[in-house]
């Protein structure tokens, strides 16, 4: 089934976006602050962001998707 029609597929793949575009963010700050305003580009920017200011909610969010993956 898609990732589009099963709202816990999204959830993780909200979730592995957040977390790669914060992670790349940190690596190189360069590639995406230079899209900050251009469309798809501007979204992974703003998932960076997420990923910086709410680390703290967004690793528990990973944690609590690994037990439920785990679990099931």
């Amino acid at each position: 089934m898609s990732a589009l029609f099963n709202f816990k597929a999204l959830l993780q793949v909200l979730l592995l976006l957040i977390c790669s575009c914060t992670y790349i963010h940190t690596q190189w700050p360069s590639i995406l602050d230079r899209y900050k305003a251009h469309g798809v580009y501007g979204a992974f920017w703003k998932m960076a962001r997420i990923g910086e200011r709410a680390s703290p909610y967004v690793s528990l969010a990973c944690i609590i998707m690994a037990v439920n993956q785990l679990n099931s």
